[in-house]
């Protein structure tokens, strides 16, 4: 009977590890800048998008939606993240492209819209205060 017990718990134990480098590594992310930092200056309309680099993973993606309000992921596509191929903005700013794998997500959600992605973005978090945008984890 111990042997049977001892034989399920490694056995369980095995089927439970998965592959850890299907996931976007978590790393601190602590950015902030003005508002009118002219880094930032495409985030003045609906649908602008830039690009900061030198934060999260692969660097960060800032997007303004079209409520005013703003998203940001990080540029690390989520398909076979453990290569930390940094996603590209398309024309509009609407999508944005994995060039290893030409993988689509939108920029509204982080959601894949192409294959071979099924996984979103990740996100992060965004605080407006003062003129100015704060983004962490």
């Amino acid at each position: 009977m111990k042997k049977l017990i001892l034989l399920i718990a490694v056995t369980l134990t095995c089927l439970s590890c998965g592959k850890s480098g299907d996931v976007i590594p978590n790393v601190a992310v602590n950015f902030e800048a003005a508002l009118n930092d002219p880094r930032l200056s495409a985030l003045n309309v609906p649908g602008g998008a830039v690009i900061i680099n030198g934060y999260g993973v692969a660097g960060l993606i800032l997007y303004r939606e079209d409520d005013g309000s703003y998203a940001c992921y990080d540029r690390c596509s989520s398909y076979m993240p453990q290569n930390h191929c940094a996603v590209t903005l398309d024309p509009g700013n609407f999508t944005c492209t994995d060039p290893c794998s030409g993988a689509k997500f939108s920029l509204f959600d982080g959601s894949p819209v192409k294959a071979p992605a099924t996984r979103s973005l990740k996100s992060y978090l965004i605080d407006v205060s003062n003129f100015e945008i704060y983004v962490s984890n």
